[in-house]
């Protein structure tokens, strides 16, 4: 095709360039130009390389609005988040607006901050902002009411959160597994007497990590003194108040490691057994959980912890909901491995 040039037209509207333009431009009729532009149609090569060539040409941008009205997209998607800090929700966000992005889809991020009235306001906000699609986050991964009411047919996905009714996708880390990861490196530096200090009852992560400190001593032929296994909040005063319990009775030897429900907890530990005279991690091994690393690499020394890796579970969810938005039934729970990272708070 022989290139001709393109005559100018006027970019001085407020919408800029129209398919119409392009369209006259390129002498062809209006639904040519939306099929050679939306690569539909069976079209002449060169009659779509005409169309391309004038749109580019004339910096034409197609409309949105129109579009997902005539193909009933929207080519958005929205986050609903609990997670006011941001300390768990933002390394998931990021990796979903990637995903996204790579894909042309837009995200709208709202945060409830666990208040249900707030939650409706900001569903129905974006239900009216036509989304494709719906991811739902929490700073904790326990189970939760369902949002809604939604649509029939939207696809939704929870990710660091569990709907009580198991009616979505739902995508969290495997607590459990980490927390044989914890102990599986514990044994191997030479740990034999280990504490698990950790955080409220209440919580599922607490739960979950509990079983699998468990569960990792039984397969190595160890057991925990029941006086081993404290639980408190999730706050480093806690770690030295625990520590206090830990080494301040004659009654049974002191844990020569500690797996701890949460970094904050583990530098609080870290503290208080230095306090007393010991070395971590020569005479006491102390592994966190989080990788948070505020915590993990300004602690002394720097605390080995276990990553429940929230990018690897933001990419999964929005691949996972592209694939929901294009037709695809998926549901149910689905578990991602932790990673554990060492540092200096068990090098022996």
């Amino acid at each position: 095709m022989t290139d001709q040039p393109i005559p100018s037209i006027s970019r001085a509207g407020r919408h800029g360039p129209t398919i119409r333009d392009v369209a006259r431009l390129a002498g062809v009729s209006l639904g040519t130009a939306s099929k050679a532009l939306n690569g539909e149609g069976r079209l002449r090569q060169e009659t779509r390389e005409k169309v391309m060539q004038v749109a580019r040409e004339i910096g034409y941008r197609p409309n949105d609005l129109a579009q997902s009205l005539h193909r009933t997209r929207s080519r958005t998607v929205g986050v609903i988040s609990s997670d006011a800090f941001g300390r768990f929700t933002l390394p998931i966000f990021q990796a979903l607006e990637e995903v996204f992005a790579d894909e042309g889809v837009a995200v709208f991020m709202c945060n409830a901050t666990d208040d249900p009235e707030r939650e409706r306001q900001h569903v129905d906000q974006l239900l009216g902002k036509r989304i494709d699609g719906l991811v739902v986050t929490a700073r904790r991964a326990d189970r939760r009411p369902p949002v809604g009411p939604l649509p029939a047919g939207l696809p939704v996905i929870y990710v660091y959160s569990e709907p009580e009714d198991g009616s979505a996708l739902s995508l969290l880390a495997d607590e459990e597994a980490g927390a044989a990861l914890a102990v599986d490196h514990l044994v191997a530096v030479g740990c034999r007497r280990m504490a698990h200090v950790t955080g409220p009852e209440r919580f599922e992560a607490v739960q979950q990590r509990r079983n699998g400190f468990h569960a990792a001593l039984a397969r190595h032929g160890l057991k925990a003194e029941p006086s081993h296994c404290v639980t408190g909040n999730w706050s480093e005063e806690w770690g030295r108040q625990a520590v206090a319990q830990l080494f301040g009775s004659g009654a049974v030897a002191p844990p020569d490691g500690v797996f701890c429900g949460n970094d904050q907890i583990a530098r609080g530990v870290i503290e208080a057994v230095r306090e007393r005279g010991l070395s971590v991690p020569q005479d006491v091994a102390v592994v966190g959980f989080d990788n948070w690393q505020v915590m993990t690499e300004a602690a002394r020394p720097p605390i080995t912890s276990i990553d429940m890796n929230l990018a690897d579970l933001g990419r999964e969810a929005g691949r996972a909901l592209i694939a929901m938005i294009g037709g695809e039934a998926i549901s149910g729970l689905k578990r991602l491995p932790c990673t554990l990272v060492q540092r200096q708070s068990t090098a022996r």
